[in-house]
Order: C-alpha cells, then sequence, then structure tokens
C-alpha cells in the first residue's frame, strides 16, 4: 500500500510488518563505551539522610550500586530488542549533592553492538532503588534527566550530549588558616561569590580563589611518597575523573549550586616546595588549576563536579 513501510526499509521491522532483533552477524566486534546519567531530586532533609546514613532500610547508595550494575547485566531480558551483551565493564557512581542525588553509569563491551541501552538501564535502575529505599521519608521525590551523556565505538561513530563535557567526583576538600602552609581536610566548604572558600587563607579578590587538583596525579607521587594526603599540595579541592588541566580558562564547572569559572592552568612550583625536594617533582604546577566563584553553594567529598560550558 501506498505510504506504508517495507520491512526491508526498516531494520528492526521483518517483511510481514514485526518487530524483529536486528541481526549484527556481520557487524565487526570492536571495543565500546556508553555513559548514561541521571537525578533523583529530594529535599534537604532527605539528602542529609543519604549523607549519614540515616535511611530507614540501611545503606541507600550501596544497595542502589548493586541495583544499577545487576540492571545492566540483565538489560537484554526487560529491553525487548536488546541483544545480550557481554559487558566487560560497569561502574555506577553517585554524587550526593544540595538537591539530590546525582547517578552516573559507564558500560563497556567488546561486541558487535553498543551498551548505550544498558548504561541507561543501570541508571534508571539505582534511581528507582534511591526512590525505593528513601519512599518512607519522603514520597514525592522526583527521577529526573535520565539521559546518554556519551558512547564510542560502532559504525556510527562517537557521539556525545549537548552540553555534556565531562564530570568529577570530588574525594576531598580543604582549607589552612594560613599561607604558605598545607591545607587540611575538612567536611565542607563554603564558596562565596567574589572570595573563594570561606575560612581559608587564600580567599580574597583576586583570580586564584579556588585551587583544584586530581588525584591521579597525587596517586602518580605516591610511589615516591607514600604520606602524601589531601592537602598536602595546597588544592582546595581533590577531584578524580577529570583532566583538569586540559580545560580552557573560561571553563564553567558547577556542583549542586556552586558555580566556578577556571582563571588559570598550573602555577610556578613555590620556591620552598618540600615534595619537589623529595620526589624530584610537583603536581600543582602541571596538574593543578584555580577558578573564582561566581555563585555561591557548599562542597564536600562524593560531589559530581561537572563541566557546563567550555
Amino acid at each position: 500500500m501506498e505510504g506504508q513501510f517495507k520491512g526491508a526499509d526498516l531494520t528492526h521491522v521483518n517483511e510481514q510488518g514485526r518487530a524483529r532483533m536486528v541481526d549484527v552477524s556481520d557487524k565487526p566486534a570492536t571495543d565500546r563505551v556508553a555513559r548514561a546519567a541521571g537525578f533523583v531530586r529530594m529535599a534537604p532533609s532527605t539528602v542529609e539522610l543519604v549523607r549519614t546514613g540515616g535511611a530507614k532500610k540501611g545503606d541507600v547508595l550501596a544497595v542502589a550500586q548493586v541495583a544499577g550494575i545487576m540492571a545492566a547485566k540483565r538489560c537484554w531480558e526487560t529491553v525487548p530488542m536488546c541483544h545480550p551483551v557481554a559487558l566487560t565493564g560497569v561502574d555506577v557512581r553517585f554524587s550526593v549533592e544540595a538537591g539530590g542525588v546525582g547517578i552516573e553509569a559507564t558500560c563497556r563491551c567488546h561486541g558487535e553492538t553498543g551498551v548505550e541501552m544498558e548504561a541507561l538501564s543501570a541508571v534508571s535502575a539505582a534511581a528507582l532503588t534511591v526512590y525505593d529505599m528513601l519512599k518512607a521519608h519522603q514520597r514525592d521525590m522526583v527521577v529526573e534527566e535520565v539521559r546518554l551523556v556519551e558512547k564510542t565505538g560502532g559504525s556510527s561513530g562517537d557521539f556525545a550530549a549537548r552540553g555534556a563535557r565531562g564530570a568529577a567526583t570530588v574525594e576531598a576538600v580543604c582549607v589552612s588558616e594560613e599561607k604558605g602552609t598545607r591545607k587540611h581536610p575538612v567536611d565542607e566548604i563554603e564558596l562565596v561569590v567574589g572570595e573563594g572558600v570561606a575560612g581559608d587563607a587564600h580567599a580574597g579578590r583576586w583570580h586564584r580563589q579556588v585551587s583544584l587538583l586530581p588525584v591521579e596525579a597525587v596517586d602518580e607521587l605516591r610511589s615516591l611518597l607514600p604520606e602524601l594526603a589531601p592537602g598536602d599540595f595546597a588544592e582546595n579541592v581533590l577531584t578524580r575523573g577529570l583532566d583538569l588541566k586540559a580545560l580552557p580558562v573560561g571553563t564553567v564547572l558547577r556542583a549542586g549550586a556552586a558555580e566556578l569559572v577556571v582563571t588559570q592552568i598550573g602555577k610556578e612550583c613555590h620556591a620552598a616546595c618540600e615534595i619537589r625536594r623529595l620526589t624530584g617533582k610537583c603536581a600543582m604546577p602541571t596538574e593543578g588549576i584555580f577558578c573564582v566563584v561566581t555563585r555561591a553553594g557548599s562542597l564536600r567529598a562524593g560531589d559530581r563536579l561537572e563541566v557546563v560550558s567550555q
């Protein structure tokens, strides 16, 4: 009939016009990665239950993490046209923020078809589990923004969602009361517009209000100096999962309500740097970045620090 699609025109429809699982026999096996994200919006009092472990059902994030991994592994059983995929890795991470819990899932495989649905299934199941674990405390939580962030591999090429530039997890937040001293970890820092970190010796109206350093750079030096601790490089924020030095000046970073803008990449090493004397190199001069605060908020370990523009 004119205007109707023939089965041959659609990869997932057979000659009878019925749905079918597409044949991937002739596709080459390649490395494939997909990352998805989502958010469970909730009241501040409910967020605090997640932070403190006070939920009646127990450890919210531990249970949700297992749920996400299980959902990725069994995605083909719930999404009808998905192929069983031999996953080589599933990583589900959380960021506890002012307005709720952020969720990110990364799935990997070496195969003929991608793992986008597996990553999305992981995020969805983790989000629903967060809701289930907390519904006795709050029934009007909202699961939102479940989306594919990026994927690589396969004949269709790479994909990155508009505005997706990567994200890091905050490993530690640190302050120092005097300049020229190492910083020490604290539970939480307050970011003040035009000033930086409240109570930190380096706060003030200048272009290096907040210092950030990736923990990966610290880990490299721990083989030479095992006792290195958060704050030893005078960083305010220690992150994991993002190449900070690759971010251009002007990049906007967001964590919950707080917003930072990158103003400087690296710096000259301190003349009396004890770490450089002991190891022959330092991390902050080559791996660290500096920012100013453009929107106030708090920051603590476990928060998600997202690149929102470059």
